[in-house]
């Protein structure tokens, strides 16, 4: 007996809505119209690199587009001359100290900000959200009589507190919204185990807070490594000065010579953009972290 076989339901479509209307609309998008204005803004972007590059790398009274014959004399005479040598040294020292201190103590301070509840937290919130309202600038005087009677002017110590002290607000906050998306379920259940507080927040918490402490860290170090104000009212001597005020000794009233300067700044600008391009995917995980409710 031959049975028939009926016809397959035709499939009942829905009509397009309106968000996939806009992703059609964005698909059908000339590529032109994304690669041009990308061209443009890279364009402007990388033109004023490649001439601190020429002016780094071309003879000195040279007026070529092209820096051939190249030369590193300019290098040469910054790193050993101008002691950018010491210069680095210092400013090395001054940015992991920061980025160290600025850590854990935003760290304790995150961790109390999300986890305990006190009278005055919004009130602490609040001053130290207030607190990034204030310039650096308008703080210098009474910062250098404190650190006069400290003694510690003509100190690395001084810049290193300075810088600390500055960006310990904003890590703060940072770090403190990085724990709230940690379920606190996991603490519970480590004490459970038998855990203490510390350790239950060394072993279950921390590891997963990594992304957000290279995000503060990263910043911390990049801010104290460009930071021009503070090692030029604290610090006198010129073996114990940083970067950015070895730039600025290059410049003078009557000339400046271009090719050590920049020679210097991309002395300055190398390690921070090889940071970077090492930590850049645990900084977009920590922004994602923190922008995304646990």
């Amino acid at each position: 007996m031959i049975t028939e076989i009926a016809p397959a339901p035709e499939r009942v479509t829905s009509p397009p809505t309106r968000a996939r209307k806009k992703r059609r609309a964005w698909d059908e998008v000339p590529r032109r119209h994304i690669y041009v204005p990308l061209a443009v803004y890279l364009l402007f972007t990388l033109v004023p690199f490649y001439w601190i590059l020429l002016f780094a790398l071309r003879p000195a009274g040279s007026t070529s587009l092209v820096p051939w014959p190249m030369t590193f004399d300019h290098f040469e005479k910054v790193w050993n001359e101008r002691a950018f040598g010491t210069y680095f040294q210092n400013s090395v020292l001054v940015g992991l100290a920061t980025l160290v201190m600025t850590t854990l103590v935003a760290l304790a301070g995150g961790y109390a900000l999300a986890r305990f509840d006190f009278r005055i937290k919004k009130g602490f919130m609040l001053a130290l959200l207030c607190t990034q309202f204030v310039p650096g600038a308008l703080l210098l005087v009474p910062l250098f009589e404190i650190f006069a009677n400290l003694r510690m002017i003509n100190s690395l110590g001084s810049v290193i507190l300075a810088e600390t002290v500055f960006q310990l607000p904003l890590s703060m906050i940072l770090i403190s919204g990085f724990i709230r998306n940690v379920p606190y379920s996991l603490e519970e259940a480590a004490w459970v185990d038998g855990c203490n507080r510390f350790t239950a927040f060394r072993i279950v918490v921390l590891p997963l807070l990594r992304p957000g402490l290279i995000a503060v860290g990263s910043f911390a170090f990049v801010h104290a490594w460009n930071h021009f104000l503070f090692a030029l009212m604290f610090l006198s001597d010129q073996g114990k000065q940083t970067i950015p005020v070895g730039l600025n000794t290059l410049m003078s009233a009557d000339s400046v010579d271009l090719g050590a300067l920049a020679a210097g700044g991309i002395i300055a600008a190398v390690p921070v953009v090889i940071v970077f391009a090492f930590i850049q995917k645990w900084l977009i995980t920590g922004f994602s972290a923190g922008a995304v409710k646990g």
